[in-house]
């Protein structure tokens, strides 16, 4: 839990710092994740940032039934369940001006590590599509989540990447399934991530190599 708690506040303070010096026509760059502009994907990084805080504030279910690799399955996310999302993030956006949004952002995912911090270690919560995890690994989805969308935006903003280091470890394992990444590869943490969520073209060498490490491919939906 430490790890990943770390992971996750890094990377929402790191993303918050970027985010700060960010004008109105820098939220309206289109970005990779399409159709969303910047603002629109930042809105829905905001909302899963704090998604904790109402989930811990409901009953606990008795016991967790999925880990983050089963929560990223792509059976969860069908055409429809794809399609609320993307509307959800350009409604939301549409709501608050650039500033707000930063502030807002600022505030949700504080508001979730306060969560996270008064809850017992051991916290089972339900998440949106009503499955029951562990709080642990629900926060490492949001890691997860903040990291990887935190590269789309650098590449939207014409950026480099700032992934900090313990989101980078606890993404990785989880892509790796904790096993080291094949040396033929010559891979960092980043573009290990890169390459394994698309955000990079795989080779036909280093597909096969990916397929035979049995590394992990997720689907991301918030």
């Amino acid at each position: 839990m430490d790890t990943v708690r770390v992971a996750f506040r890094d990377e929402c303070a790191r993303l918050g710092e970027v985010l700060s010096g960010l004008s109105e026509a820098d939220l309206d760059r289109p970005t990779d994740c399409r159709p969303w502009t910047v603002r629109e994907l930042l809105a829905h990084v905001r909302s899963g940032a704090g998604r904790l805080t109402d989930m811990l504030a409901a009953p606990a279910p008795p016991r967790a039934e999925v880990d983050a690799a089963t929560y990223f399955g792509a059976p969860k996310f069908t055409p429809e369940v794809d399609a609320a999302r993307i509307d959800s993030g350009r409604r939301e956006a549409r709501e608050l001006d650039g500033a707000a949004l930063v502030a807002d952002f600022d505030r949700a995912w504080r508001g979730a590590e306060a969560a996270v911090a008064a809850a017992p270690a051991d916290r089972v919560v339900r998440t949106r599509h009503g499955d029951a995890m562990s709080v642990t690994e629900f926060l490492r989805t949001r890691a997860v989540e903040v990291g990887v969308h935190g590269l789309d935006l650098a590449a939207a903003l014409a950026l480099e990447p700032w992934l900090t280091p313990t989101a980078a470890q606890v993404i990785a394992g989880l892509l790796t399934d904790g096993r080291p990444v094949p040396p033929e590869l010559g891979w960092d943490r980043l573009t290990l991530i890169r390459k394994t969520t698309g955000r990079a073209r795989l080779s036909g060498r280093e597909q096969a190599v990916v397929d035979a490490a049995g590394f992990r491919w997720l689907s991301f939906g918030g």
